[in-house]
């Protein structure tokens, strides 16, 4: 089996085809999301140090995927150029600032909901990632955990501890470690059995990961029945975001959804080919690859790749060129767009600019970075979703994209 994301996501080797439209019903459960943070200071300025933070929680989270895919499949049979990384570390200034709880939402950039474990249920904020690996909570058996929430595995019946332990470590100095379970998930009534996940009996820092290799929750959902569709849907927004798990919820988008299959490259990432990123409704760079992961808020693509994508802006400049991160001309903010060969999806003014920066203009929300990912891979996370209504589809092995009501 090979690697899946936490909660939510499937990872198999699909073969690429036409893009259908697929008319979804009104069949499933809402769950309503909350954001913890942007990557905007109150002032309107560029919180660089919060990117930062980010980015390095982006890399090796992907440095974990691609180190459990190239156990699995080798990285030779997933994207041309992929790699794993060395371990990225936060700058010096910056790590002792790094000792969060596990329920601290000061630092992280996610979209959260809340997942009940066990048998009578104990609750928990969760953070819904397509990019990520399995589900882990802190344990109660946890001394050094600040979390205000814990598992106890001896207070459900319906836990069962299961052989094999993890481990990890981040790129601040961070770890995480505790035993396996398996146990009843439910989310907003959706309830599936035998469930793995991790609980955290040692932890420091700012954690992310973990390294189960067993089926996330939807996909032991669809398997056991609990939904009437192997579909599930995002609106990410500053107000009124919503999972929606089973199905789409068409009171929250207009029009059919346009589905692209999963890339034949895709093993572990919800992948499509095909893109194309748009400047003032004119391509800048076309036909690669991206990876839309809900995880994370700047858009990364390759260096070369969004040097020329800048190149299509007037008065854009790289100022840190150490963390690929480029401006623009406030007052002139473009259109930008991306596209995978039929409509183009506009990213807002508002979502495109992260906001002032030292050198007077405005941080670009696409960056330059190599995450190891393959050499024409883009990874796109809040940046678009932020503007469209984003289904995955299990059942059909597909990224669809819709207009927002």
């Amino acid at each position: 089996m090979f690697p899946k994301a936490a909660l939510l996501t499937l990872a198999l080797t699909f073969v690429a085809s036409a893009s259908p439209v697929f008319k979804d019903t009104q069949n499933g459960i809402r769950i309503p999301l909350q954001k913890r943070n942007t990557l905007t200071k109150a002032d309107g300025s560029f919180d660089r140090e919060a990117a930062l933070r980010q980015k390095v929680k982006v890399q090796n989270k992907h440095r974990q995927n691609l180190m459990t895919i190239d156990s699995k499949v080798g990285l030779e049979n997933f994207n041309q150029g992929a790699h794993v990384p060395e371990l990225a570390v936060l700058p010096a200034s910056l790590q002792k600032r790094q000792s969060a709880s596990l329920t601290d939402q000061q630092n992280n950039l996610e979209w959260t909901g809340t997942v009940s474990i066990g048998t009578p249920a104990q609750d928990f904020t969760i953070d819904f990632d397509t990019g990520s690996a399995d589900l882990w909570v802190p344990s109660s058996d946890c001394s050094g955990c600040q979390s205000q929430a814990s598992y106890n595995a001896n207070s459900s019946s319906t836990s069962k501890e299961q052989s094999g332990n993890f481990q990890i470590q981040y790129g601040d100095g961070s770890t995480a470690s505790g035993p396996i379970y398996s146990d009843t998930v439910a989310v907003a009534g959706v309830s599936v059995t035998g469930q793995y996940l991790s609980a955290v009996t040692s932890e420091t820092g700012d954690l992310s990961l973990s390294q189960l290799k067993s089926d996330p929750y939807f996909w032991t959902a669809v398997n056991q029945k609990a939904v009437d569709q192997g579909v599930f849907a995002f609106k990410l927004s500053s107000s009124d975001s919503q999972l929606y798990i089973g199905g789409t919820d068409n009171s929250l988008y207009s029009g059919d959804i346009e589905y692209h299959d999963l890339s034949s490259s895709s093993q572990g990432f919800w992948q499509i080919s095909g893109a194309s990123a748009v400047v003032n409704n004119k391509s800048a760079v076309s036909n690669f690859d991206t990876i839309i992961d809900s995880g994370t808020t700047i858009a990364y693509g390759p260096p070369d790749a969004v040097k020329q994508f800048y190149a299509a802006i007037d008065g854009s400049s790289e100022y840190d060129s150490q963390n690929g991160y480029y401006s623009v001309p406030c007052d002139s903010i473009p259109t930008i767009a991306f596209s995978w060969g039929s409509n183009n999806w506009e990213i807002s003014s508002d979502t495109f600019n992260l906001g002032t920066t030292s050198d007077g203009n405005c941080q670009g929300a696409i960056a330059a970075q190599d995450l190891g990912l393959g050499d024409n891979v883009w990874l796109l996370g809040d940046t678009l979703m932020r503007n469209v209504y984003t289904a995955f589809s299990v059942d059909n092995n597909a990224v669809g994209f819709a207009s927002l009501s």
